[in-house]
């Protein structure tokens, strides 16, 4: 299957591939070259296909081949699947699961099966590497512990599946040479992450893409209406949770078995179809969900609190990536201090299956570059934009001071488009692939959601704010600099900047210091002082339905196709 090599790897190849949001990853002597995400190159959302943009871009960054590589990581390890498969046999004991067990135990032999032999592909492609599978949970538990930087923490694992596992608590140490030891494990069919993408589907949006949707329509509906319901079917226990299948039946790897049950759609609502009008009963669900998915993180925290005996926490996984659901836990007390990484879902596991591999390899060097590190992708510092496919755009450079510039611009209302560095991993535009506007102009959220993003009018939008200004308009009480902690505002915030203020109190925040972005903390300073508020709007730089932009090409398109006033691409000043 895979070809050993004979001394210890130094350039290691870490790839989420063949699932939703591939990625790349690439270590040489535990160095981080880079980090980015195939979407943002191939204009694929979600895109599952071998990540051949971000390899290419990875391997030419560090001046090497596909020869060179010593060590291929993989996301996944397929002879885990094969454990399910005795274990889903005994769903036929009861007569609420038995439908599903043969069909069940049938597609994880057939996902080992099918994962094993992309292992064998990633073999045919690199033959001078050795090809690892790393466990999905671990490979989660890495990117979240080595990004933070510590020496030692908690780390929890919540997502829908990795081979078994669906929750985990561990146990980080050593920053240098990041590890995690598991110390209590949840396995599918009890998936909180199921639960939320089954009710998602329910909803009318697709399942694994618009969760954030869902979770910003909650803050619109009262969850008391099916509270009982949630409580009955996701049940917390001493160490853990677990489904009722009576509402959520066992998974099934395989299309044409629904994930929510008659009973559940009898005691809620039928399915929403995409097309159709949001009415009360959809509020309320979204309401349901969201409230007890907050109650069962708060639930697992505290029990990784008890397990550790740690005072900080780091949070990987998809469920993760609920921001309010952070919030929560952070506005709990139950440890000191809280960390999500900038690329929480299935696409940072490339990145912690690269850190397994090289602290398990035996190569003594330190990790590097990984700590508190975000903008990991391509960058085109000096693009040279041909404007022909875009007959409408216009083109300046700046010979002035860009970030003055850029502020006074969003001051007097503008909304712009901000291409610069390097990409940033993860899911939230972070000030380098990002759309900015002031929070300070009427009527901007509709005008957003409706003329730029093509979006739900109740979706809510982030302020990017000063760090050591946030605490006059935040009370989260720590950093944010990924954009992944919802927090509560001050009295402050909702007078002056009410536009960033989703309907459930919260806003979900970037804090900004110069070392993080020197020139978006120069904008926001600059901003400052022009208007007083040191907050501006931050969205992703792209519309709905298209991943975020990576390359110019894509930035330009954006402008072309949206409610944009205009685009900063590396100092040009692009119009219409």
């Amino acid at each position: 299957m895979t070809t050993a090599v004979d001394h210890v790897p130094a350039v290691v190849l870490g790839l989420c591939s063949y699932t939703h949001d591939s990625a790349a990853a690439l270590l040489v002597d535990g160095e981080l070259v880079g980090f980015v995400e195939e979407e943002r190159l191939s204009q694929k959302k979600h895109t599952h296909e071998y990540p051949h943009h971000a390899v290419e871009w990875l391997l030419g960054e560090a001046g090497l081949t596909s020869a060179d590589v010593d060590a291929v990581a993989y996301n996944f390890q397929p002879v885990r699947y094969l454990a399910e498969t005795p274990a889903a046999l005994r769903l036929a004991l009861s007569g609420t699961t038995r439908g599903r067990a043969l069909p069940r135990a049938a597609g994880f032999a057939k996902v080992a099966l099918r994962t094993r032999r992309r292992v064998q592909s990633l073999g045919r492609q690199f033959p001078g590497a050795q090809v690892s599978p790393v466990l999905h949970h671990r490979a989660h538990q890495l990117t979240a512990f080595a990004a933070s930087g510590w020496d030692e923490s908690a780390v929890l694992v919540v997502d829908s599946l990795g081979e078994r596992q669906t929750t985990t608590i561990a146990h980080g140490h050593h920053a240098d040479r990041p590890a995690t030891r598991t110390l209590e494990a949840i396995h599918d069919p009890a998936s909180l992450g199921y639960v939320y993408g089954a009710v998602t589907e329910h909803l009318g949006w697709r399942r694994g893409d618009e969760e954030g949707t869902v979770m910003a329509l909650a803050a619109l509906g009262d969850p008391a209406r099916f509270r009982h319901l949630f409580a009955r079917a996701v049940r917390t226990t001493a160490t853990g949770f677990a489904l009722d299948p009576a509402y959520f039946p066992p998974r099934v790897l395989t299309s044409g078995y629904p994930r929510t049950s008659r009973r559940f759609v009898v005691e809620t609502c039928p399915p929403r179809r995409p097309d159709e009008p949001l009415q009360e009963v959809h509020q309320d669900l979204a309401a349901a969900l969201q409230e007890r998915t907050e109650q069962v993180m708060l639930h697992l925290a505290r029990r990784a609190r008890l397990l550790t005996g740690s005072g900080r926490l780091c949070l990987g996984g998809g469920v993760a990536t609920n921001c309010v659901s952070i919030g929560r836990i952070i506005e709990a007390g139950i440890f000191d201090e809280v960390f999500v990484p900038p690329a929480p879902g299935d696409a940072g596991t490339a990145l912690g299956a690269a850190v397994a591999v090289h602290t398990d390899s035996g190569n003594g060097r330190p990790l590097c570059g990984v700590a508190r590190a975000c903008y990991l992708g391509p960058s085109y510092p000096e693009p040279n934009l041909d404007l022909t496919p875009w007959p409408g755009l216009q083109q300046k450079s700046l010979d002035i001071e860009v970030a003055e510039f850029l502020a006074d611009q969003l001051a007097h209302g503008m909304i712009v488009g901000l291409f610069q560095g390097r990409v940033e991993a993860g899911p939230r535009a972070l000030g380098n692939r990002s759309i900015l506007a002031s929070p300070l102009e009427p009527g901007v959220v509709e005008r957003l959601n409706a003329g730029v993003k093509f979006r739900e009018p109740f979706r809510p939008f982030a302020p990017m704010v000063l760090a050591d200004r946030a605490r006059e308009f935040f009370t989260l009480g720590q950093d944010a600099p990924y954009m992944s902690m919802a927090s509560g505002v001050t009295d402050k915030a909702r007078e002056h900047i009410p536009a960033v203020v989703h309907a459930n109190g919260t806003s979900r925040l970037q804090t900004i210091n110069p070392t993080q972005n020197p020139f978006m903390h120069d904008v926001l300073r600059a901003f400052a002082r022009r208007t007083g508020v040191p907050v501006l709007i931050n969205t992703s730089l792209n519309v709905k339905g298209k991943p975020i932009c990576g390359t110019p090409d894509m930035a330009l398109d954006c402008l072309a196709h949206s409610g944009l006033d205009a685009l900063l691409l590396e100092g040009r000043w692009i119009t219409k």
